[in-house]
């Protein structure tokens, strides 16, 4: 009899390859692409051209996919979230007395 497992990653996205849909559809496009451009211009150097730069772009996604943090360029946060009251007079009556809260 046939055994089948449970599918636990229900809710994680769906992966093809090691990347997901959105970024595996840009690598097939290049790589559409680069089969068009070997036909139009076919020579030993731009096969193996085309398939560095497919390998490249492959290894490139996967590791994006994985650190999604190297495209994090800005801060989202501040560092501290207060809702305490700024105002000239209150940071000049706590600066005269700093025991004072």
């Amino acid at each position: 009899m046939k055994k089948y497992e449970v599918y636990k990653d229900i809710r994680k996205r769906a992966m093809i390859m090691g990347l997901p849909i959105s970024l595996f559809a840009l690598q097939m496009t290049v790589v559409i692409g680069s089969l068009l451009f070997i036909i139009f211009s076919f020579s030993l150097s731009v096969i193996i051209l085309v398939f560095i730069f497919n390998g490249g772009l492959y290894i490139g996604l996967t590791q994006l996919t994985k650190y999604p943090a190297l495209l994090h360029f800005k801060k989202v946060f501040p560092t501290t979230i207060s809702n305490k009251k700024a105002c000239i007079a209150g940071i000049l009556a706590n600066h005269e007395n700093p025991n004072k809260i």
